[in-house]
């Protein structure tokens, strides 16, 4: 196949998954372990300049990553399919939607990045943006998003992939495209059935930010907090974010 993934399971039910800014379709721990291949079909996409795909270059846009994932989708001749979007996946899986809402079943977003532009201010912005070429930059987000609590030896494991597993190029240009681009008018109102799943320590992507976007943008969407974790439930806590995320697929 012309894109690189990795696939999980040979169940009936397929589902498309979008990693987050910091890492890849090997990023997600030991939760892969918890998932059951029996019912579902995972396949784990990697964006352009980012693990299986670092040496592809493009215009690091949401659409471009939608438009990745449709190709993909229609080279593993699925037609239809579920959607889990962590954190940017979280807006991409959205652009997904927006361009083919005839073929999305369900929509699941983890710590997801709401529909519309992500205000920042300028110390937000120099952090955010300057986090490309920063590694403290990109620390002091992974500890913010994680409530911080979580050790320093995981937070460096987690940004010391990031800087190995992407280039400069894709980091910095992702970033200013899920911060600026508002989806709204092309997904509100949609009746997908959503679930949002957020960490209660997640100090960006709290509740109270999904309440006013996502739980307002989609009239089928309901809202779990998981505890004792904050941005990344795949590694804080994975077997309570398999068991969240599969109830709500089979039903």
């Amino acid at each position: 196949m012309s894109i690189a993934h990795r696939l999980l399971g040979s169940g009936d039910h397929k589902v498309l998954v979008l990693h987050d800014w910091f890492g890849t379709s090997a990023g997600w721990g030991s939760f892969l372990d918890y998932l059951d291949g029996d019912t579902f079909s995972y396949a784990f996409l990697d964006y352009r300049g980012y693990g299986d795909r670092k040496a592809v270059t493009g215009t690091y846009t949401l659409t471009e990553i939608a438009d990745d994932a449709l190709t993909l989708a229609d080279e593993l001749g699925w037609q239809r399919f579920s959607l889990i979007g962590h954190s940017m996946g979280g807006k991409a899986v959205q652009q997904v939607l927006a361009q083919a809402p005839q073929r999305v079943r369900k929509l699941v977003g983890l710590a997801p990045v709401p529909a519309g532009a992500y205000p920042l201010d300028a110390d937000g912005e120099a952090l955010f943006y300057g986090a490309a070429h920063d590694r403290d930059k990109r620390l002091a987000i992974m500890d913010l998003v994680t409530g911080r609590r979580a050790s320093r030896v995981w937070v460096d494991l987690m940004v010391d992939r990031s800087l190995q597993l992407s280039t400069r190029e894709a980091f910095g240009g992702y970033v200013r495209d899920w911060v600026s681009a508002d989806l709204t008018e092309r997904i509100a109102g949609s009746t997908v059935p959503v679930k949002v799943i957020v960490g209660e320590h997640d100090l960006a992507l709290t509740a109270e930010v999904m309440r006013g976007t996502w739980l307002s943008h989609y009239p089928h969407a309901e809202l779990e907090e998981i505890a004792n974790c904050g941005h990344y439930p795949m590694h804080e806590t994975p077997v309570a974010l398999a068991t969240a995320l599969e109830a709500f697929l089979r039903t």
